[in-house]
């Protein structure tokens, strides 16, 4: 098998591992580039959501580059164990995938804006997987916080998934649902990036431009 089974399965809930009651991991008070807040309370007017595209160092920094981000986080999130560490979810047995919460000014970056980069600096059809990196935590997901959000998440699939075909590609994967529980990582991990400038980053323009509504 190119991966073992732990890693190209989700875990039924028998199966994952149960975490902990605990309290978050503490994270820094303020972003590492941004100098905004880095968790607690979206502010007035302004939205969330949530993307996981691979290995979530890079994924940040897509994100946090964006005029109208105000900040972003990485964590874990879609799976079934409590405050998870980033051991347990690499083993595959805790269902989470790598995710980055995005909270941003709609008056500034539209949530279209945001898909766009989306789709088009991850692959969306390897399933468990993204590039090299192997395993249900490197999955793609779009977990959305409206109703608005919600369609603007299938009509942009829909989208996509043609102008894939049109290039002779393959199906999308991508988990869209609401937003599960969103469990911060550890902080060595937030805006890694910025910290190790030319650390692993497996993100790369997939060459499929996605197409204006």
């Amino acid at each position: 098998m190119l991966f073992s089974r732990t890693k190209s399965h989700l875990p039924t809930p028998d199966q994952a591992l149960p975490g902990r009651d605990s309290s978050p991991f503490p994270v820094s008070e303020r972003h590492a580039v941004l100098g905004t807040p880095l968790a607690g309370e979206v502010p007035t007017g302004y939205a969330e959501a949530f993307f996981g595209m691979g290995c979530f160092w890079g994924a940040e920094r897509r994100f946090w580059a964006i005029p109208g981000v105000w900040t972003t986080a990485v964590g874990y999130q879609g799976g079934m164990t409590r405050f998870p560490t980033y051991e347990e979810t690499c083993t595959g047995r805790t269902g989470h995938t790598e995710a980055v919460r995005v909270v941003y000014d709609p008056a500034l970056v539209s949530f279209a804006d945001l898909l766009k980069v989306f789709w088009e600096t991850h692959d969306p059809t390897q399933g468990y997987r993204q590039g090299n990196d192997l395993g249900t935590q490197y999955r793609s997901t779009l977990y959305w916080t409206n109703e608005e959000q919600r369609l603007a998440t299938e009509g942009s699939r829909e989208r996509y998934q043609r102008a894939l075909t049109t290039a002779g590609l393959g199906t999308i994967t991508t988990e869209i649902s609401a937003a599960p529980t969103f469990y911060y990582a550890e902080e060595q991990h937030q805006q890694y990036l910025a910290k190790v400038p030319h650390g692993y980053d497996c993100h790369a323009n997939t060459g499929v431009p996605y197409p204006a509504a």
